[in-house]
């Protein structure tokens, strides 16, 4: 006789709202992370903040938010409805069984109101609360230590410009764990002890870990680590790191100095000081100078992991060029999805573009092994004709600064009438 899978709960996620396309394949890849999966059955818009999602159990859940930093907290989920009226309905229609042992008489809460797009007073907040006496609490309030905590949130649509009078949807649920998004500040760039032009924000650097699904005892792996950044974020989850990098003087922490005010790089700025500054430094393995166009590894299997942000030929500050009009028809005709890297022993995950400004973009690719390499595969990603127009980042390089040639070379002749 076959088990029967267990039932699935009913979650709500609360999002942030920065970084919308990268925050699906974190959440996915977490759940994953935690033996879980993301079904086709969960009920999300995907630039909303509120997901719901069907989660096993609620150890899961927990699991999964004490990972990701694109969401801020989760709630098991008692009643949703697209007015007040749909709500209580709903919230009367939830097993009482559920909802009884976090209502008992010997325990105490509160009841906190979220809303998005929109801000209510402290009398409507109150009214909204006592709208909810039917649900049988017998506990005290306790504002400041309750045992449980419950959310009434509402969503007032995406359109600051066109907030409506009532909300598009109304959710209820008991609050079960906050995300990691404190860790945006914490391990902020600018209080950091080494840093470079090209430092990767905490944040991302958060993200591509948790999409690369690292975990503890992981071995991770940065081909261009510059000043360590993505290292930090992949220890702080565990994992053993190392790196490298063609330029001497950021493996080494010498030269000038990337900070204001500074002229040059202290005796201690160096990527061991970066993760022993946030008591990592024992999972730091070492960093190496290396060309990561020839391979200095032996065959064989190394890393858990590859997180890196390679070099695009350009370390410039982006410059508007072109019209608007000009912009967007070169950004069109720029990407296609053909240019994405492939290799039969790689599957595509994700691919997440951040805008960078309005001509110019870059996109966060996350791939599986699925297969060991053979010696077959090698040059095998050659053989498709698609491949043959793109050359990595020195076609960005090039198509970026012919842009800036032509303007400058228009300015001078302008110059010369």
């Amino acid at each position: 006789m076959a088990l029967a899978a267990p039932a699935l709960r009913r979650y709500l996620l609360l999002l942030a709202q920065e970084h919308l396309e990268f925050r699906l394949p974190e959440i996915t890849s977490l759940l994953s992370l935690c033996g879980g999966q993301f079904s086709g059955e969960q009920e999300i818009c995907v630039n909303s903040p509120f997901w719901i999602l069907n989660i096993p159990s609620e150890e899961m859940a927990r699991g999964l938010m004490k990972r990701t930093v694109c969401a801020k907290s989760i709630f098991e989920l008692w009643g949703h409805g697209k007015s007040a009226g749909e709500l209580y309905a709903s919230l009367k229609n939830y097993p009482t069984d559920k909802m009884l042992p976090y209502l008992q008489s010997d325990s105490t809460y509160k009841v906190h109101i979220h809303t998005f797009n929109k801000t209510l007073t402290q009398a409507q907040k109150i009214k909204k609360i006592d709208a909810l006496e039917f649900l049988p609490f017998k506990g005290k309030v306790n504002l400041k230590n309750p045992e449980h905590v419950f959310w009434i949130l509402e969503d007032y649509g995406m359109n600051p410009n066109d907030v409506p009078e009532e909300p598009i949807h109304l959710y209820f649920g008991r609050w079960i764990a906050d995300g990691q998004r404190e860790l945006i500040e914490s391990y902020s760039v600018k209080k950091r002890h080494f840093i470079g032009n090209t430092s990767m924000d905490a944040c991302l650097s958060f993200i591509m870990a948790n999409h690369g699904r690292v975990k503890p005892n992981d071995i991770v792996y940065d081909p261009f680590v510059g000043t360590g950044g993505l290292l930090i974020s992949s220890a702080h989850f565990g994992a053993y790191v190392c790196g490298t990098d063609i330029d001497y003087n950021t493996i080494h922490g010498l030269g000038k100095a990337s900070r204001k005010n500074q002229k040059w790089r202290g005796p201690d700025e160096n990527i061991r000081a970066n993760l022993r500054q946030y008591g990592l430094e024992k999972y730091y393995l070492d960093a190496l100078v290396a060309d990561f166009s020839r391979p200095i590894w032996r065959k064989g299997m190394l890393f858990d992991a590859i997180i890196t942000d390679p070099p695009y030929g350009i370390r410039e500050a982006p410059r508007r060029m072109g019209s608007q009009k000009e912009t967007v028809k070169s950004v069109e005709r720029r990407y296609t999805e053909e240019i994405i890297p492939r290799h039969p022993c790689l599957k595509l995950i994700s691919n997440c573009e951040q805008l960078l400004s309005s001509h110019t973009s870059r996109r966060l690719i996350t791939m599986e092994k699925v297969k060991e390499f053979k010696d077959q595969d090698e040059n095998s990603y050659l053989l498709d004709g698609q491949y043959m127009p793109y050359r990595g980042h020195n076609s960005f390089r090039e198509k970026y600064f012919s842009g800036v040639t032509k303007r400058i070379a228009k300015e001078e002749k302008d110059n010369q009438k």
